[in-house]
């Protein structure tokens, strides 16, 4: 019985090295043996990730995703799980990499490394069109919206540190009564768009989905300024220094030869790959 219970333990010890390829700093390998990039990202995030009208993967984060894969030399494979599942980490292979706009702060370096900003976005704060909220500090004890686990939420729930470099100093304008989490950005601006103070009383979010939804028709609009600035980076798991270097090095590549800004401006109408 001894003898059997070492086995057993050897062998699962052996199995949980196989299926969590991030801590054996083999997942570059991985991905050129394999020739393929698998990437997590956000379907219902335009524009910087969703799916178009040929249920094809789509935008700004995709379009860097693909030409982080064609730099290494390997195809690219989008996965869509939960943001709240991909910022807990223990991805356990189901993906190499994120490639998402993920604020690199210092809780989320615990878990995991961020090789580069790829660019800098302003967060900002949308209400319904026919909102009687003029400035910021109207949305005092009302009801936001955010994604959850976001810094989005983090700003609507006064609990945003930003200890990136490269992020600029920011200041809290208002304290909603109550703060709901939403799966995406979308789905809150859902719940918006059924009218001032039906569901919600205002939306925090990305400047460029914000904008994208107004374009798509949503019934909201922007109030006041940016709240905040966030750099955004790749993610990946602690273990591959390897992937690193290379993702790094591509990024570096890519704002070198203008790669990133014709990118922004593609999608955004602004290069937001610098910090204005």
């Amino acid at each position: 019985m001894n003898t059997f219970a070492k086995l057993t333990a050897a062998a699962s010890f052996a199995l949980s090295l196989a299926i969590v390829p991030a801590h054996a700093g083999a997942v570059l390998d991985h991905v050129l043996d394999a020739k393929t990039l698998k990437v997590a990202t956000d379907a219902n995030w335009a524009p910087q990730s969703f799916m178009n009208e040929k249920n094809e993967m789509d935008g700004f984060d995709v379009d860097v995703a693909k030409e982080l894969a064609k730099r290494l030399g390997v195809g690219v494979e989008f996965v869509t799980p939960g943001w709240d599942i991909i910022t807990a980490g223990n991805w356990q292979g189901r993906w190499d990499m994120h490639v998402g706009s993920m604020t690199p702060t210092k809780e989320r370096a615990k878990v995991f490394d961020f090789p580069a900003v790829y660019y800098y976005t302003p967060a900002a704060v949308a209400v319904h069109k026919d909102s009687p909220v003029v400035g910021l500090i109207d949305l005092d004890d009302k009801i936001v919206g955010a994604t959850a686990t976001s810094t989005f939420e983090a700003y609507a729930k006064q609990d945003l540190t930003l200890d990136a470099a490269g992020a600029p100093a920011f200041e809290y304008t208002f304290k909603p009564k109550e703060v709901k989490s939403y799966a995406n950005s979308t789905t809150a601006f859902d719940d918006l768009r059924l009218g001032d103070g039906v569901r919600l009383d205002a939306v925090v979010s990305s400047l460029p989905s914000i904008r994208d939804a107004i374009k798509a028709g949503y019934p909201i609009k922007q109030v006041g300024d940016p709240v905040f600035y966030e750099p955004l980076a790749v993610a990946v798991e602690h273990g591959d220094k390897e992937l690193s270097d290379k993702i790094a090095e591509a990024i570096k590549a890519m704002q070198d030869d203008g790669t990133l800004s014709k990118l922004s401006e593609e999608w955004y109408g602004v290069d937001y790959t610098v910090v204005k």
